[in-house]
C-alpha cells in the first residue's frame, strides 16, 4: 500500500517518516508533498491509501485537501497533524471522514495507532468492494443467461406468459408497448464441426457469436431481439417488433455477415406476424415446421415460411412403404447386384419429383431401422438380439448424414444406405447359414434320439431356433411336419425290427420311442395299412 506525507515543514514530514512503522502497517511506498497543492496534483496519479496531513501550509491548506478526498478519492484515509488546537479543525475533519486529529508535536504511539486504525479501515472497505464487484460481474454474467431464460418462457410457458412479459419489461429487456411479433428461427447445423472447430470446439461460444451477429443487425431492442432459445440449444430466435423490420431483409442481411466471416449461410423458418406474446408457441411451432419441411433442393433459399412449405408437402406421398418388399427381396437374396440397386435407385423418386425434406428424411430412416428390426424378428428372433447389438456397432461407424445440413448430399446418403443394407444383407446371410447348419444337425439329432421323447419345442430349446422355423423348413425339405417325420423314422425302425422274430412288440415300441404298444400299434396300421404283426407275417410268408 503507499502513503502521501503533506507538511510544509521538511522536519516534519522527516519525523513522520521516523515515528510511523510503515512496514508493520503494510505500507510500502511513502511519498511527501509540501501543500496541498502539490498533494492534490499527486494524487490522480499516485493513488495512495493513506495521506497524512497538516492543516495550515502556504502552497494549499489540509481542508481544500480533504474536501478533494472526499469528492475525488473516497476510498482514501487521511489523518490530520495540525499545531492548531482548533475545534472548527477537528469538526472538519471528521465530517470529511478523518480518521484522527493530532496535535504537534507528534506521539510515536498516537500516531503508529491512528495509522493502523486507518489500514484496517481502508481493508475492510477493500474486502467490501472487492465482494462487491465480484458480485456485479457475477450479475452481469448472469443476466443474458436470466433474459434467454425468460424469453423462452415467452414459448413455454403460457400459464405464466404474463407475468414473464411485466418481467422483460421491468428488466428492459423488451420494449413497454408491443401489440404485434414476427417469430423467426435460426437453425445451427450441430454437426458442422470445422466451424465448432473454429470457436475452440465450444458450441456454447459459436452460438452467442451468432446472436450478437443478429443483434446487432436487427439494429437494437427497438426494432427485435434475438436470443439462444433454451428450450434447443441449436436454435437461435429472433423476434421482430410490429412490422418495423423485414424478416426477408434481415435474416438476408445475417446470412451475408456469416458468411463473410465463415462461409457459412444459415436457415431461417419463419410464420406471419402475429399478436404478442399469445401467439408465440403457435408461431415457433409453425417455423420449427417450415424448416422441417424445406425443399432441401432449393439450395438458393434460406428464408422458409410456414405457409410455403404446407404448399410443398403434397409432393411428400413417397414413402418407405414404397420400396419394402423391393427391398426385403433384395436383402433375402444376398445378391449384391440387387441390393446395391436398392440401395441407389430411392432417392431418385424424390430427385423426380423436386422435393425432399428434412422431415420426410427423419421418417425414411426411422423406417428403416423400424423395418431391419422387423426383418430380424422375421428371420430369428432367438438371434435377433445378437445381430442387432453387432450391427448397432456397425452404426457407430456409419451414421446417417445430418438432416440439419446446410444442403442435401445426395452421395452420402446414397452410400449411407448401401452401407446399411450391406450389413444387414450380411446379418441375414450369417443367419441362413447358421441355420442351414443347425438343421442338418436337427436331422442328425432326431435320428440319434428317435428313441427318446422329442417334441418340437424340445428340439428348438436344444438349439435355439424357433418353433416356426423348423416347422416351416420340415415341409419345404421333406413336404411334411416335423411329427411326420419323427414318426416315419420310428417306423421305419421298427419295420427293421420286426424282422427279428424273437423281439416281442411292446419291447420294440418301446426302443423305437412309443412305449404304449396299443398306440404304436394304431400309429403303424395308420402308416403301414397293416398292423405290426400282420407286417411280420409278411415277411415270414415265402
Amino acid at each position: 500500500m503507499k502513503a502521501l506525507i503533506v507538511d510544509d515543514e521538511s522536519r516534519v514530514r522527516k519525523a513522520i517518516r521516523l515515528l510511523v512503522n510503515w512496514e508493520k502497517h503494510g505500507i510500502t511506498e511513502i511519498k511527501e508533498a509540501d501543500g496541498g497543492n502539490k498533494a492534490i496534483e499527486m494524487m490522480s496519479d499516485y493513488k495512495p491509501q493513506l495521506v497524512i496531513t497538516d492543516i495550515m501550509m502556504d502552497a494549499g491548506d489540509g481542508i481544500a485537501l480533504m474536501t478533494w478526498i472526499e469528492k475525488f478519492s473516497k476510498t482514501c484515509k487521511f489523518i490530520v497533524i495540525s499545531g492548531h488546537d482548533d475545534f472548527e479543525y477537528m469538526r472538519h475533519t471528521v465530517q470529511s471522514g478523518g480518521i484522527d486529529y493530532l496535535l504537534k508535536p507528534v506521539d510515536a504511539d498516537n500516531i503508529n495507532t491512528a495509522v493502523a486504525t486507518a489500514m484496517r479501515a481502508w481493508l475492510a472497505e477493500e474486502h467490501t468492494r472487492q465482494v462487491q464487484f465480484e458480485q456485479s460481474i457475477m450479475l452481469n454474467e448472469l443476466k443474458p443467461v436470466h433474459d434467454e431464460k425468460l424469453l423462452s418462457r415467452l414459448i413455454d410457458d403460457a400459464s405464466n406468459i404474463n407475468y414473464t412479459v411485466q418481467r422483460l419489461k421491468k428488466n428492459r429487456v423488451i420494449p413497454d408497448r408491443i401489440k404485434d411479433a414476427q417469430l423467426v428461427v435460426l437453425q445451427i447445423n450441430n454437426a458442422d464441426q470445422p466451424l465448432i472447430n473454429r470457436f475452440g470446439n465450444d458450441l456454447d461460444l459459436l452460438l452467442f457469436a451468432i446472436e450478437n451477429i443478429c443483434n446487432e443487425t436487427i439494429g437494437g431492442d427497438a426494432n427485435g431481439i434475438a436470443f439462444n432459445y433454451w428450450g434447443s440449444f441449436e436454435q437461435i430466435i429472433l423476434l421482430l417488433w410490429d412490422n418495423k423490420v423485414n424478416a426477408a431483409i434481415i435474416t438476408n442481411q445475417i446470412n451475408d455477415v456469416i458468411y463473410k466471416l465463415f462461409s457459412r449461410r444459415f436457415h431461417f423458418g419463419t410464420t406471419r406476424i402475429d399478436e404478442f406474446p399469445t401467439s408465440l408457441a403457435k408461431q415457433y411451432d409453425e417455423a420449427i415446421s417450415a424448416l422441417a419441411h424445406r425443399n432441401l433442393f432449393d439450395s438458393a433459399v434460406y428464408l422458409h415460411d410456414a405457409s410455403e412449405t404446407k404448399q410443398l408437402q403434397h409432393h411428400a406421398a413417397y414413402s418407405f412403404a414404397d420400396v419394402k418388399e423391393e427391398w426385403k427381396v433384395a436383402l433375402l437374396s444376398g445378391n449384391q447386384l440387387l441390393i446395391e440397386k436398392c440401395s441407389m435407385s430411392w432417392l431418385q423418386q424424390f430427385v423426380k419429383n423436386g422435393y425432399i425434406s428434412p422431415h420426410g428424411l427423419q421418417l425414411w430412416v426411422e423406417d428403416m431401422f423400424s423395418f431391419r428390426n422387423s426383418l430380424l424378428q422375421e428371420i430369428s428372433s432367438n438371434q435377433k438380439n445378437e445381430l442387432l447389438a453387432m450391427l448397432e456397432q456397425q452404426d457407430a461407424w456409419n451414421r446417417p448424414p445430418n438432416i440439419h445440413d446446410y444442403s442435401i448430399t445426395l452421395h452420402d446418403w446414397r452410400q449411407w444406405v448401401l452401407q446399411f443394407n450391406t450389413n444387414l444383407s450380411h446379418a441375414i446371410t450369417s443367419i441362413q447359414q447358421n441355420k442351414s447348419r443347425s438343421f442338418s444337425d436337427i436331422v442328425s439329432y432326431i435320428e440319434m434320439n428317435y428313441n427318446e421323447e422329442l417334441t418340437l419345442q424340445d428340439i428348438a430349446d436344444t438349439f435355439q431356433i424357433s418353433r416356426e422355423y423348423i416347422s416351416r423348413k420340415f415341409k419345404q425339405d421333406y413336404a411334411i411336419s416335423f411329427t411326420d417325420y419323427v414318426t416315419s423314422f420310428r417306423l421305419n425302425k421298427a419295420k427293421s425290427l420286426l424282422q427279428n422274430q424273437h423281439l416281442k412288440l411292446n419291447q420294440i415300441a418301446e426302443m423305437v420311442g412309443i412305449p404304449d404298444v396299443k398306440y404304436f400299434s394304431k400309429v403303424f396300421k395308420k402308416h403301414e395299412g397293416m398292423t405290426p404283426n400282420e407286417y411280420r407275417k409278411t415277411l415270414m410268408s415265402p
